[in-house]
Formats: structure tokens, sequence, C-alpha cells
């Protein structure tokens, strides 16, 4: 592989507590040499000069539908939309079809990755057999054959001694448990925050309640059983406190947040614009409030996209018979970097998307050390990005936020020490 150098960029490597000028050295798609003024001839130079030079991104919550949902998205597609928003890794959820509780459907998965070439996907399996939340998968299998995490996610699992033998199993193979917080009973079939919007809306409205009890529920049982827990896409304001009580109580509770969750509000709703469609629902400005302060004391963890792509048939329909969900992937980064970066400071806000979910799962990336794989994710801080879903590289084009003027471009970004994404476009590539 020939050598690529990285010159004069502003290096913030949350993992080592880097923020500094610095030039980069790859070979053989590893990061050989970090320092200012480095003199190589490698036939790849990219002059980074005013730009940051950061590890790839890793998302902790991505749907790429295939199997079973692929005029939704597809395994290629949404690698494709990943590397766009400068993501070189993603976590996969298992709400397909068939539903990802089987080690041959996670082999699938990791074959299907190695024949792209592009993001690294790491598969998230199922909690229960279909997500049924009735009978567990074979979850130390399933950790064999590869699985960083379990969940249902999608669906709740509503029974207290199935998710209790689920933590038991999930600490055999030390992988975490991925909650997706939802009481059905309390929720009924919502389709908003329920309050005041919803009244007016006449939609009806899943409470915070349905959230936080299940978090409530979940930390006791991880609390006696010692297991590791991470709630998905929290919401509320009522779940961030019980969140910051756990860690305080050392429970091995993370937690993770969307974009949308921390710069929407229920007012938005007024149009009933089914983009604007999601569970856990988008709260009301006092929950937002409080997921921006969780995220900036620490006590949540992460960024995560949730991108959850829906064909155009699924949203153009009235708001009750709509699909929940919006896409993430490619809109992720210059949305908290515009809205959060003075707020979170730059070193934190990548830490949220780098270091931080490389060790709530255990993966080998988010950091740029010597010796390790070059994935690298450079950025022009000043650069302007117009969000516009008719040139998203994913199949689906739901998002509220088209239209919105962001800073923050993805420049370029690096895999394995090969650029797969430069001048607005991703490039294919073999290893070989």
């Amino acid at each position: 592989m020939a050598k690529l150098l990285i010159k004069g960029g502003r290096v913030v490597d949350p993992a080592s507590n880097t923020d500094k000028k610095a030039d980069i050295l790859i070979e053989d798609g590893k990061v050989k040499e970090i320092k200012s003024a480095i003199s190589d001839s490698a036939k790849e130079v990219i002059d980074a000069k005013d730009l940051i030079v950061c590890p790839g991104f890793i998302d902790a919550h991505v749907h790429l539908r295939e199997p079973g949902f692929e005029e939704d998205e597809t395994i290629e597609t949404g690698s494709k939309a990943a590397i766009a928003g400068g993501f070189t890794a993603i976590l996969c959820m298992p709400n397909t079809d068939p539903v990802i509780d089987e080690p041959a459907l996670v082999d699938f998965i990791k074959e299907k990755q190695k024949e792209i070439d592009l993001a690294d996907i790491y598969v998230v399996a199922a909690l229960s057999k279909n997500s049924d939340g009735k009978e567990l998968s074979e979850m130390v299998h399933l950790a064999d054959a590869g699985a960083v995490a379990f969940s249902d996610d999608g669906n709740n699992v509503d029974n207290a001694f199935v998710m209790r033998k689920a933590l038991e199993y999930s600490k055999l193979v030390d992988k975490p448990v991925l909650v997706h917080a939802e009481d059905s009973d309390l929720a009924d079939s919502g389709q908003v925050n329920q309050g005041l919007m919803a009244t007016r809306l006449g939609l009806k409205g899943i409470p915070s309640i349905a959230e936080e009890v299940i978090i409530y529920r979940d930390i006791e049982l991880a609390k006696m059983v010692g297991a590791k827990v991470h709630f998905m896409h929290l919401s509320s304001a009522g779940s961030v406190d019980l969140i910051r009580q756990a860690k305080k109580d050392k429970v091995s509770v993370t937690a993770e947040v969307t974009p949308h969750h921390l710069l929407l509000d229920d007012s938005m709703l007024a149009g009933f614009d089914t983009n604007f469609k999601v569970k856990p629902p988008i709260r009301s400005k006092k929950d937002r409030s409080a997921l921006i302060k969780g995220l900036k004391d620490g006590t949540i963890n992460c960024i995560a996209s949730d991108h959850a792509p829906h064909a155009l048939h699924q949203k153009e329909v009235e708001f009750d018979y709509a699909a929940f969900g919006m896409v993430g992937l490619e809109t992720l980064f210059a949305l908290v970097y515009t809205n959060l970066e003075k707020e979170l400071g730059l070193i934190d806000l990548i830490a949220k998307i780098t270091s931080k979910p490389a060790e709530i799962f255990g993966l080998d990336a988010g950091s740029i050390k010597k010796g390790s794989p070059a994935n690298i994710t450079i950025i022009n801080p000043k650069g302007e990005v117009e969000v516009d879903s008719s040139k998203f590289y994913s199949k689906s084009a739901n998002t509220p936020f088209n239209g919105w003027v962001l800073k923050g471009k993805i420049e370029s970004v690096i895999k394995n020490g090969k650029t797969v994404f430069k001048n607005g476009k991703v490039l294919q590539y073999n290893r070989a």
C-alpha cells in the first residue's frame, strides 16, 4: 500500500487527550508516525492546514434494514451514507427480517461488510428470539460469532424476568445489553410526546414515564446482576436524572442521545410533518435542555444517530399511519458541531462520537495512535453544509433538517489508510 501523509492539521484525539497541530504518516494501512514537520516522500499528501483531523466517527445506533427491508436501505447504501457522514464504524441493529437472532445472520452481515469494504459494521444481535421478548436468543453463540452487544431495539423487553436472565447471560460474555426503554402499556400506541401539542394536534401522546419506568427497572436489575446496560436514544429529563443517580451509585450503565432529541422539541410538530415522528418522541424544551446538560456533565456518554431510513410511501401518509424514525448518518456531525460545539468544547464533542462509543462496546477504534488502523476523518470547521436529502447516499430521505445551513463539512475520510471520501464523493476501493 502507498504511503499517505496528512500535513499540518489540528489533530484532535480525545482518547489520548491530544489537541495539537501535527502531521500524520500512514503506511500499510496503519498510523506510522504523529509529529510536527514529517519529511517523507508519500505518494498521496493531504494538506490539512486549518482543518480538524480526528479519529473516524463511530455511530452506536444504525438501522441498515437488510435483510428484509431493502426498499428502505441496504448494507451498501447505509455504508456509503456512513462514510459520507464521517463514520468509519457503525453498530447495526437487529430488527431486520429475519431478525438477527442466529449466528448465521451475524456472519451474513460480516461477509457483506467485507464485500462492500467501506465502514466497519459491528453487529448488535437480538436479545430474544424474533425480538419478541419471550425466549432468549442463543446469546453465547451470537457473541462467539462476533456480536458486540444485544438488544431488541424497536421493542421493549416487557417481561422483567426475561430481562434479568438476559443480563445474566450478557455478563457471561461480557457484552452490554442495549435497552429500548418504553413500557408498551404506558405508551399505549401513542404517536407524539404527551403534552399540550399532542392535545392541539389531536394525536395520542406517549408520556415520558413510559421511558422512565423501564430505565428505573433495568437500572435495578443491572445493579442486582452486575451487568452492563446501555440506554438508547434518551428523550426525557427524568431519564437523565435516573441515569445520573445510577452512575453515582456505581451501577454499570451508559447512555446515548440523538441529535434530533438534542435540537428539536414538540412545538415543531405543528405542521404535521411526519419526518418529525420518531420513537421515543421529540419532547419538550425542558427535556431538550436536560439532555444537553446530561451530555455536558457526562451522564450521557455518546451521541448516536438512530439512523432509521424509511421509503417515501411510509412517511407520506397521515401522521397516525406514518412510520417512526428519521435518517441521520449524513447530518449528525454538522448538526451537533454547529449547535453544540461551544457548549461542549471540540474535544468532548468528538469524544462523544469516537472514544466514548469505542469504550462502551470494547471496539478497537475511535483513536489515532501509532500502530493503530488509519481510520481518520478530516473536517473543515468553517465549511458550510446545506442539508439536501435528495443528495443523500442513503436510500431514504426522511429528515426534518432539509434546508438547514450548518458548519462542519466532512472534507476527507481515510479507511485503513486509503481515502474513501473526498470532494463530496464516496470512493470505492478493494483491499487487494
